[in-house]
């Protein structure tokens, strides 16, 4: 009857406004992640720069004080928090492109890892989902073990950023961290190092799959000094969900682009996403393409106090080839043509 009809009616119109909602969530919950990834640490200093200007000086000299007490905490594990890394904005994070985190082999709680995750695109946004929060699951695809997702330790003296970092289990990309983290810290501890870095992300493009790796082999001496098991990591859709403005080998855009990344650790993009409120206007959101990481096959490594140049270019040839064999292995499962190719640089 006509009181089925309305009932029908208000029925269809609730599930429209919280898949609508949803979707705002989800909006909000990437927004502020490319806000902190962006200017955080910027916006945080500033903001006790003022306060020590302000009657509230003593709530900035307090924090300053906990701040030179607190400052070798990131190089010792961090302080990570499962309260955080539980938040529900992480989950409208992940699903707002999705990410996916596949696993592919049990990994022994005994050992300790170093993942090599390929490629940086421009924030890295599948590396920090899947193991800086638990939106993916990762304590529960790999029980045991506890991920430490390495970052620009420049980073760490940003107040308040530290700590916001440090909650979901980031830790510098320094050899102090590391060493820490693999000798000091017991088994089960993986640490994912972004291999490619700051150049890789300058090339990062739409419809490109490619990785800076032929000569970067510092994260290979660092497995074999603590007999860290190394771990070929690929995100397929890490770079789709940004375009950026690629300059060309000796351009001026280029020269400006390396001199940063020599002085400063990064090197500045443009790039650009969609709108806030249009997919399509341009804007600082990522596009919401699908982003499936695949944690591949450990690769056993030996402890080597000192190990030669050929030992390291050893494993690291067996990396590069148990790489290719994993982007091989799956490309074709995630959107990609059988002919696709990964160019190693």
């Amino acid at each position: 009857g006509t009181g089925s009809n309305i009932l029908s009616a208000l029925q269809d119109l609730f599930w429209l406004s919280k898949s609508k909602v949803e979707k705002q969530l989800q909006i909000i919950s990437v927004l502020q992640w490319v806000l902190t990834f962006l200017i955080m640490g910027i916006a945080c200093t500033l903001i006790l720069m003022y306060i020590l200007c302000t009657d509230c000086w003593a709530i900035a000299v307090l924090y300053l004080a906990w701040l030179v007490f607190d400052w070798n905490t990131p190089k010792k594990g961090g302080r990570r928090s499962q309260w955080v890394r539980n938040w529900a904005i992480w989950r409208y994070f992940r699903d707002y492109f999705p990410i996916r985190l596949v696993k592919t082999h049990n990994l022994l709680t005994t050992r300790n890892y170093i993942f090599g995750y390929h490629p940086h695109g421009i924030m890295g946004l599948g590396a920090f989902c899947n193991f800086s929060t638990e939106a993916t699951g990762v304590s529960q695809k790999f029980p045991g073990i506890r991920p430490y997702l390495a970052t620009l330790a420049g980073n760490f003296r940003m107040p308040i950023l530290r700590d916001y970092l440090m909650s979901g289990g980031i830790c510098p990309v320094n050899r102090d961290s590391i060493d820490y983290i693999l000798s000091k810290n017991g088994s089960g501890n993986a640490i994912i190092i972004v291999v490619g870095g700051a150049a890789e992300s300058l090339n990062c493009t739409p419809g490109k799959n490619s990785v800076t790796l032929r000569n970067r082999k510092g994260f290979v001496r660092l497995a074999l000094r603590h007999g860290a098991d190394l771990v070929p990591v690929y995100s397929f859709g890490e770079n789709e969900v940004y375009k950026q403005v690629i300059f060309e080998e000796g351009s001026w855009g280029r020269w400006v682009q390396k001199k940063f990344q020599k002085h400063i650790g990064f090197a500045p993009c443009i790039f650009h996403g969609r709108g806030l409120f249009s997919s399509n206007t341009w804007g600082l959101l990522p596009y919401s393409k699908p982003i499936t990481t695949v944690v591949g096959e450990p690769i056993t490594i030996p402890k080597i106090d000192n190990p030669s140049q050929k030992e390291v270019d050893f494993y690291h040839s067996v990396y590069v080839d148990s790489l290719i064999k994993l982007f091989d292995k799956y490309k074709s499962k995630f959107g990609l043509p059988e002919t696709e190719v990964l160019e190693v640089n």
